[in-house]
């Protein structure tokens, strides 16, 4: 069955890379997946939770938010709930996975990403944004040289699923909400997956295709991994 928006089953949506979208944060990036659109800002606090006060490592938070009229039907409310703290915890586990928190000292890394429009994948949109984010953040407080110090390797992410009966990549909303199995994707560009979050919505799946969701989505990523290369240029330390 033909998709919504006439791509084949392992297609991404068209995906775009803004860096430094704010001049008032020294990382900063807007990522879209089709009509998907998420704001990331990064920035170092000069301080680290009390848990690690006196040990001399530093820490990364993120947070995750979806403005108010940031979806087609009734008004998002503004602060959190059980959804926005269980992606949030998604990215910052995602980000720390390429982090070398030792690296840079008694420091916190603070992550901000704000839905603006919402049409499917927002979390793993923001995973890919929020690491061309950081790495501009680093940039800007350690100089280039310490993008390879600090980060170990890039991080991106997508979704797949299963809707009507078709193992499809990069689901948007209308695919999102017919789903039989919904899953979500979370690689590094040179050693594996940090994460694969998998559910049967509506029905189980077998092992054939969960092999052809891993692989549907092993493709994405390669393709969001060589736009992250193109949107950081020459800071792109990572193979």
């Amino acid at each position: 069955m033909p998709r919504n928006d006439g791509r084949e089953p392992h297609e991404l949506r068209p995906v775009t890379i803004e860096r430094r979208s704010l001049w008032t944060c020294p990382g900063s990036c807007t990522i879209r997946f089709g009509r998907t659109r998420v704001l990331t800002t990064a920035r170092f606090a000069d301080s680290v939770p009390p848990f690690l006060e006196g040990k001399g490592s530093g820490w990364l938070t993120a947070e995750y938010s979806m403005l108010p009229g940031s979806t087609p039907s009734n008004r998002k409310s503004r602060g959190a709930d059980g959804r926005s703290t269980e992606i949030q915890r998604l990215i910052g586990r995602s980000l720390r996975a390429v982090v070398d928190l030792k690296a840079f000292g008694p420091l916190t890394l603070q992550v901000d990403t704000d839905v603006i429009e919402a049409d499917g994948g927002t979390r793993t949109a923001a995973i890919t944004g929020a690491f061309v984010a950081v790495v501009d953040a680093v940039a800007d407080r350690f100089g280039a040289e310490g993008v390879g110090r600090i980060l170990k390797d890039s991080i991106a992410a997508v979704s797949v699923g299963v809707v009507d009966g078709q193992a499809l990549a990069d689901l948007d909303y209308s695919e999102d909400v017919r789903a039989e199995v919904d899953f979500n994707l979370v690689r590094l560009g040179r050693q594996g997956f940090v994460e694969v979050q998998g559910t049967g919505e509506k029905s189980g799946f077998d092992r054939k295709l969960l092999d052809r969701m891993l692989d549907l989505g092993e493709s994405c990523l390669d393709t969001l991994e060589a736009a992250q290369k193109t949107a950081l240029g020459e800071l792109w330390q990572f193979g």
